[in-house]
């Protein structure tokens, strides 16, 4: 007869993984994907290495659930804050703007979930992140041409484009962010340029209306 769990035992597996989950996110802002090793998210978890291999069989299926779990919470905070306002225009601001407030905010953290280099598998994970980002901006592209407020364009093709712009513009701030104690700049590496990050986020909200054809507020 093959072994069943007791609920009891089970309740004890699920909450081993919850806390191994909510470690690994905290190294990750911490350290990214490069100091976020199956040891060094156990030892955060307070359980031994091997416990660990019990709910992932290895640092890509690890990643692969952390990224996951990140991704949505991050598209939970967009689409909260697009429910928040009424023109289609403005929703694409929000979206935009949440997203790279929110970044800004957790540079360390933003820069593994675009850039960082990590496992092929990773990679495949981040194409579904900016398609789920590309997936709202185009409902509301959509939205705002059939009620005449933009000109007509393919809603998809654009909200991909913006995707990528805004990525890419965000891609140099995050990465000039200072390298947390543990991880010391070495001597002869120059001081990074860091950008004034609060003129970042309204200037990738303007750029973004006027790429869709729209009115910044700021325009004359």
């Amino acid at each position: 007869m093959a072994y069943r769990r007791t609920p009891a035992v089970q309740a004890r597996l699920d909450a081993q993984r919850e806390a191994v989950l909510q470690s690994a996110v905290g190294l990750l802002a911490e350290r990214g994907y490069g100091g976020c090793t199956m040891a060094a998210v156990a030892d955060r978890a307070g359980i031994a290495t091997g416990s660990l291999y019990q709910h992932f069989a290895n640092k890509a299926e690890l990643s692969v659930e952390l990224f996951r779990r990140v991704v949505t919470r991050e598209i939970a905070a967009v689409n909260a804050a697009v429910a928040r306002r009424d023109a289609p225009q403005q929703r694409i601001a929000a979206v935009v703007e949440t997203f790279a407030a929110r970044a800004l905010r957790a540079p360390r953290l933003a820069y593994a979930l675009l850039v960082e280099p990590a496992d092929a598998v990773v990679d495949g994970e981040r194409l579904v992140f900016r398609r789920a980002f590309r997936d709202v901006i185009a409902t509301e592209i959509a939205a705002a041409v059939a009620a005449g407020e933009l000109p007509e364009q393919d809603p998809v093709l654009t909200a991909a484009a913006l995707v990528g712009a805004v990525g890419e513009a965000l891609a140099g701030p995050l990465a000039a962010e200072p390298a947390p104690a543990h991880e010391p700049a070495l001597a002869h590496e120059p001081a990074p340029e860091h950008s004034d990050n609060t003129t970042v986020v309204p200037a990738l909200v303007s750029f973004t209306l006027r790429a869709l054809g729209g009115r910044d507020d700021s325009d004359a």
